[in-house]
Parts: structure tokens; sequence; C-alpha cells
């Protein structure tokens, strides 16, 4: 199943609402992930990297006061297209899946 690993479009789309720092990006896909999924920092990092490399996702650096400078990423515009392409994809994944689980009234009334 494409999509049980696929944290290229759980990124994407944390980002696509703000800037986050990786940290939280891991936080909030592990808050609404609940139980479904987790995002490691040693998965995300490379991705966050790879995304930035591809032209999805643009990191700065943030000073921060009395700290150390923050890297934050936040979506571009090849990104959100890329996170559009990926969410149609996963519609049409996800209505496959739902049409092979969920039986028809003509199928219950044959078994």
């Amino acid at each position: 199943m494409a999509f049980r690993s696929d944290l290229d479009a759980l990124v994407l789309s944390v980002l696509q609402s703000e800037a986050l720092h990786g940290y939280e990006i891991a936080k909030r896909i592990n808050a609404k992930g609940e139980t479904a999924f987790h995002a490691k920092e040693g998965q995300l990092y490379p991705i966050l990297h790879r995304l930035e490399n591809e032209g999805k996702i643009q990191a700065d650096w943030i000073p921060q006061e009395g700290k150390p400078a923050r890297k934050v990423y936040r979506l571009t515009e090849t990104g959100k297209g890329e996170l559009a392409r990926l969410i149609e994809t996963w519609r049409e994944f996800s209505q496959a899946v739902n049409s092979l689980m969920t039986p028809s009234k003509q199928e219950v009334s044959i078994g």
C-alpha cells in the first residue's frame, strides 16, 4: 500500500497552512496520526532535505532571541502542486480500497 509510509504527503499537508520547524512538523503529524502512523526524526529530516532539494519546500533560518537560529520550512508553489497531485492520488486509492472493503447490496445478497 503506497500511503502507509508516504511521509512526503503528510509533511506537505502539514506545511500547507504555515511554515514550521522540523520538530513541530513531526509533532503535528504524530498528533493527527494517533496510532495510524508516527513520524520519527530519523525519517523526517532526510525527507525534509530531499523535498527542499526538489524545490517542493523552502527552508529559512529564523533568528531566536537568546537561542540558536531555527530552520523553518514552508511550502513552495511546486510543493503546492505536488500536494494537489498526492491528494488526488490518495482520493483514488481510498475510493478503490473502500469499494473493495464495502460490499454492495447485490454482493451481500448473493453471498
